[in-house]
């Protein structure tokens, strides 16, 4: 049976949900992992930049690491898809300004962005919480192959605005700064540990299951799913 919800709003996850976490593997990591060199020596003064060293440098407990080391972690970080803030923000500030350059154009599943615009006109709100940083959200929803998205979507939350995705606190937080009552929020996620989080916060969950991606063997425990956007019945709450 195919998961129906009556929400105020849908929260979306990006990579396997969204998007193919291939093409964030195959093209956007090896483009931030050429140009982390660059932004660390000459742009090191830049208040997000020099923000981002000082969290790795903390992180690694390297107090005057230096940009060679910070570099180094930084790649580590990425051989691993470790969902570290101070890596995610250096990604989105190169992924930005390569969507911009029109260096870059994101990938979404076609049956997203069909969804998108359907539930959008239907009066949902739309929200993504990505373990991304916002900067690289919205740069991901802005430069897509179907044209700006950016008007669909009502907020970005990421692991510096909202916590890590695997903690139910992160959810509770996204709901206050929403105004919307958790059993009104439907979260779409690929990864079980998320989809087990936002439920104990009370919210609604479907786990997207599409072939190819790296959670569709595991599955997503105990919660709803659904191979694609087309098999979620989503309306308004009237309430």
């Amino acid at each position: 049976m195919s998961p129906s919800h009556t929400v105020d709003a849908v929260v979306l996850d990006i990579e396997g949900t969204t998007s193919a976490t291939g093409f964030v593997v195959d093209v956007l990591y090896p483009y931030s992992r050429a140009r982390f060199a660059e932004l660390l020596t000459e742009r090191s003064a830049e208040p997000a930049v020099a923000r981002a060293i000082a969290q790795v440098r903390e992180l690694t407990g390297v107090p005057d690491a230096d940009a060679a080391t910070i570099e180094k972690a930084l790649n580590a970080w990425l051989d691993e898809d470790r969902k570290a803030t101070p890596l995610k923000t250096l990604q989105g500030i190169v992924w930005s300004e390569g969507f911009a350059r029109g260096d870059l154009v994101s990938h979404f599943y076609d049956d997203v962005v069909r969804a998108l615009r359907a539930w959008h006109t239907a009066g949902l709100r739309l929200y993504v919480y990505s373990s991304g940083s916002v900067s690289a959200q919205r740069a991901w929803f802005t430069h897509s192959p179907q044209g700006d998205l950016m008007p669909l979507v009502s907020g970005l939350y990421d692991t510096e605005n909202a916590g890590p995705k695997q903690e139910p606190a992160s959810y509770r937080r996204i709901a206050e700064a929403t105004g919307t009552a958790p059993d009104r929020l439907l979260f779409l996620s690929d990864r079980p540990g998320e989809l087990d989080a936002a439920r104990e916060a009370g919210w609604r969950t479907v786990g997207i299951r599409r072939a190819g991606e790296p959670y569709y063997e595991q599955g997503v425990g105990d919660h709803a799913q659904a191979g694609t956007f087309d098999e979620i019945t989503v309306s308004r709450s009237t309430t």
